[in-house]
């Protein structure tokens, strides 16, 4: 699919106006989305599987978010939750408290604007609640592109860059990865080494943790390695927060993933697909911890918008009476075995692993020693764009190709996206 003049014309005036830090991944300008279809400005289609980098789980432009938006913006659009309360951030708050505590004890929520917001409240609540002040992080996790948030992220190249001096007291270890042979009892190993070499537990206010790692790789940490990380965070007072900003609202099959591993965290941090589509974030924890910062410690101008509200509520709305858990669990099975047929046919394509409808592929050299290869992986997304399907890459070596549809694709698109998949594998990927 060639570029159209309209897009040329697009990225030029880009290139011209906007930074180079913020790159793109296709060089393709939207015009108009719906479901998992968007057409460019020259009315070129393509399925979109990368979905805002997993921020449409209910698909573009999905009615019910539209109409709860459209309804909103005729009452109120922003009071500021600081300046005066309003219904629907109440109503947001009350659905995360239930969604993560399950009335089991009392949870509360504060709301933000952005996953990195997020991440650095949920770190200043742990630091509130415990006075200590390190943080432990793991290599591979992403967790945003603030200061703070990209020193807790465990990617060196392309958020570190010269951006330093980062964030102190922040300390990375090792994350489980089965397909590199890294097993749990490795991970926790160099968590104890850390505790012996680095920091005591008794100085760290949290360990934060992806129950899948989303631009590390879409590896899903092991529930017997999640479930010793909660019992080591529970004996020594640590906090423990599971980032569930891309795993979360249905992705991986369960309304969170840290479900899979029958965990219960202390804190969690979710936004992306929360809002279908606007900005929205959220750290939802129990409530003693919730309340360490004293008044006013807490906020953000844009923290809780009146619009994303209703647009979050509509989401809620679509997961509780259209059985979204179900949809995920199985177009994630149906797509998932397509990724499996096609596997065996190409030399590089070396795994195929994820947790529901959250799903990647690596790629490598196609030798014994699994080198990593960033520039098939790079070849592929640009062949696959060529056919009409957009993806995306992941994983710290930039090898992996990551799947990101809204949970609700229609089956049909499914069929046609590993079509796509399959040419763009013929035309530069070696076959078997």
């Amino acid at each position: 699919m060639e570029m159209g003049a309209n897009t040329a014309n697009l990225m030029e005036l880009k290139n011209q106006n906007v930074p180079r830090g913020l790159v793109n991944a296709h060089p393709v300008a939207i015009e108009t989305a719906s479901g998992t279809e968007l057409w460019d400005v020259d009315g070129q289609r393509y399925l979109d599987f990368v979905g805002g980098i997993g921020v449409l789980n209910v698909g573009h432009s999905h009615p019910a978010v539209v109409k709860a938006v459209n309804d909103q913006l005729g009452k109120i659009s922003h009071p500021c939750a600081q300046v005066a309360i309003y219904e629907p951030y109440i109503k947001v708050a009350q659905e995360l408290n239930a969604l993560v505590g399950k009335g089991k004890e009392q949870y509360k929520t504060v709301l933000l604007s952005s996953g990195a917001e997020a991440v650095e409240n949920a770190v200043k609540i742990a630091r509130g609640y415990t006075n200590r002040p390190a943080v432990i992080s793991f290599r591979g996790g992403f967790h945003g592109r603030t200061l703070l948030g990209s020193t807790l992220t465990g990617m060196s190249a392309p958020y570190k860059q010269n951006f330093g001096p980062l964030a102190a007291e922040v300390y990375h270890t090792v994350y489980p990865n089965e397909f590199r042979g890294i097993t749990s009892e490795d991970a926790l190993d160099a968590l104890n080494e850390l505790f012996l070499t680095d920091v005591t537990p008794d100085r760290v206010a949290a360990i934060i943790i992806e129950s899948v790692q989303g631009d590390g790789g879409f590896l899903q940490a092991p529930t017997e390695f999640m479930q010793a990380l909660r019992d080591i965070t529970t004996e020594h007072g640590i906090v423990l927060i599971c980032d569930e900003i891309q795993a979360g609202f249905g992705r991986t099959g369960t309304m969170f993933g840290y479900e899979h591993t029958g965990v219960q965290p202390d804190l969690v941090t979710t936004a992306k697909s929360l809002a279908g589509g606007l900005p929205l974030s959220a750290v939802v924890g129990k409530a003693d911890i919730m309340d360490g910062p004293l008044p006013g410690g807490l906020g953000g101008t844009y923290g809780g918008n009146a619009l994303a509200c209703a647009a979050a509520l509509a989401v809620i709305d679509l997961y509780k009476n259209e059985d979204l858990l179900d949809l995920s669990r199985r177009n994630g099975e149906f797509f998932k075995a397509g990724l499996n047929d096609i596997m065996p046919k190409f030399k590089e394509i070396a795994d195929v692993r994820g947790a529901g409808f959250m799903l990647a592929m690596e790629l490598t050299k196609g030798d014994d020693a699994l080198t990593p290869d960033a520039d098939i992986t790079q070849s592929l997304i640009d062949a696959c764009r060529a056919e009409g399907l957009l993806v995306i890459k992941c994983g710290t070596y930039r090898n992996a190709i990551r799947f990101l549809p809204p949970v609700n694709t229609p089956q049909e698109q499914l069929i046609e996206a590993l079509s796509m998949l399959e040419r763009a594998c013929k035309k530069v990927l070696t076959a078997q």
